[in-house]
């Protein structure tokens, strides 16, 4: 059986971090991305120096180019998309388009396999978004909510819609699949449009005694730093169970609130802030946490590393290749 892998979207947050741990369990490895947003950086460069990792730059939404990739995958984790409420507001067709025509392209790379044992797609948590704002949500949200259409003439929906769609094609598509919804995962090397890495550098700039200005100030959140994650998709992978099935990806708790959240990050960078909260930001869910007893069970996991430590390893990050001056994805 082959142990190589292919990761779309493989210079990005979880891509780097994934790749980084399938390779020192021995698998090789091809990160495939066209750097729209992922950027060659002292991490990537350190990854890519090792034998069993090779960089493929390549546009996924073109069937020609994707030819040219090998039959011999063990497994293929879609990670790339259009992501970022930016692209969503200014371009929203493209988004839909885009992420479609690369999911379907990454379908026929996949039924092309000799041996694929598994073809992991990247959704989103905000599949659950019209059902909260509709109905409401039970939270923590499991797998199995209702799917509600948010309003189809806003430019947000195209994103989780692109989301879904992608669901649906992996559902009945004849590839082995497991589909997984990220929530608020989070670590070094994140880019800065998260709220982690924006408080963290609001933080590091500020002087006493400007106030710390906190959006959203008492909306909760519950976050799953990197490594975690990184675990749970590894095994995702070598679990038979996992075949057909769609998984949160996250930690379930400890939910907190945005205010603590920043007071956290204020401890940690030893500044002594005073915090401002801020009006919500529009379309922010007040609180947001996965169930995560279905990953649970059939992973045999569940996050580990608490807040204060998962922070305290991103800002150490931070300090060191961003906030001394340093480039990172926006």
């Amino acid at each position: 059986v082959s142990n190589r892998i292919l990761i779309t979207g493989g210079a990005g947050f979880i891509g780097l971090h994934l790749s980084r741990h399938l390779v020192s369990n021995g698998y090789q490895v091809d990160l495939l991305d066209n750097f729209t947003r992922g950027i060659m950086d002292l991490d990537l460069e350190t990854l890519l120096s090792q034998q069993n990792v090779s960089l493929i730059k390549l546009d996924l939404t073109d069937q020609q180019s994707i030819n040219i990739l090998g039959r011999d995958y063990y497994a293929i984790y879609h990670l790339a998309g259009i992501v970022g409420v930016k692209h969503v507001l200014n371009k929203p067709y493209q988004v839909m388009d885009m992420n479609i025509r690369m999911l379907q392209n990454v379908i026929s790379l996949a039924g092309r396999q000799n041996n694929l044992n598994r073809l992991l797609f990247a959704s989103t948590s905000e599949v659950y978004a019209g059902t909260l704002e509709k109905y409401g949500l039970e939270i923590p949200t499991a797998e199995g909510a209702n799917i509600v259409l948010p309003d189809l003439s806003s430019p947000r929906t195209t994103y989780m819609l692109s989301k879904i769609v992608g669901e649906v094609m992996c559902q009945h598509s004849d590839v082995p699949f497991t589909i997984f919804r990220p929530h608020n995962i989070y670590g070094p090397r994140m880019g800065m449009a998260h709220v982690i890495p924006e408080l963290l550098r609001k933080v590091w700039d500020i002087q006493p005694p400007r106030p710390l200005e906190v959006y959203s100030a008492d909306h909760y959140r519950s976050f799953c730093y990197i490594d975690d994650a990184v675990e749970m998709l590894k095994r995702m992978l070598n679990i038979d169970a996992c075949d057909q099935e769609t998984l949160n990806l996250g930690a379930q708790g400890p939910e907190i609130a945005m205010s603590d959240l920043a007071q956290i990050c204020i401890d940690l960078i030893g500044k002594n802030l005073i915090i401002k909260p801020m009006a919500p930001t529009s379309g922010s869910p007040h609180r947001r946490a996965p169930n995560m007893s279905r990953s649970r069970h059939l992973l045999g996991y569940e996050a580990r590393i608490g807040l204060e430590q998962g922070i305290e390893r991103t800002l150490d990050w931070y300090r060191e290749y961003v906030f001394s001056g340093g480039a990172t994805a926006q």
